[in-house]
Order: structure tokens, then C-alpha cells, then sequence
């Protein structure tokens, strides 16, 4: 399929997934690198309070809060 067509298929809102190879797609800057923090006994609780009432795990709270204030200090990252 030519540039133009895959182009025009795009635009026309049509299914071009079959046209693409994501075997090898990455997002970029979503990468995960596991990292180890200690916390200490208090915050483990507390973390963990907030995440089973908001019905999470623990590792989801951290990365959304972390992420949430990366978002105040870097906008649009």
C-alpha cells in the first residue's frame, strides 16, 4: 500500500491496523525499569489504607501520585 492510500484510509476513519507491524511498537517514555524504594513502616499503611478504599494496589497509587505531581513540575512530559 502506497503512503497515499495508507493516508487516505486514515483519514476516512477505515481499519488500517492490518497494514501495520506492532510486533515491535513501542511507546515512548513508557518503557518500564523496575526500581526500589524503602518507605517507612507509616507510609507503607498508609499507602496501603488509601489503596484498598479506592479499591487499587499499592504499586498503582504510588505511580499515579508520583505521576501526578511529575505532571505539576513538567507539563506535557
Amino acid at each position: 500500500m502506497k503512503a497515499e492510500e495508507f493516508d487516505r484510509a486514515f483519514d476516512e476513519g477505515q481499519d488500517i491496523s492490518k497494514h501495520l507491524d506492532l510486533s515491535k511498537a513501542r511507546r515512548p517514555a513508557q518503557e518500564q525499569k523496575r526500581v526500589n524504594v524503602d518507605f517507612p513502616l507509616w507510609m507503607i499503611q498508609s499507602l496501603d489504607r488509601e489503596a484498598k478504599r479506592l479499591g487499587v494496589t499499592r504499586q498503582s497509587i504510588i505511580k499515579v501520585w508520583i505521576a501526578e505531581r511529575l505532571e505539576k513540575i513538567t507539563p506535557g512530559f
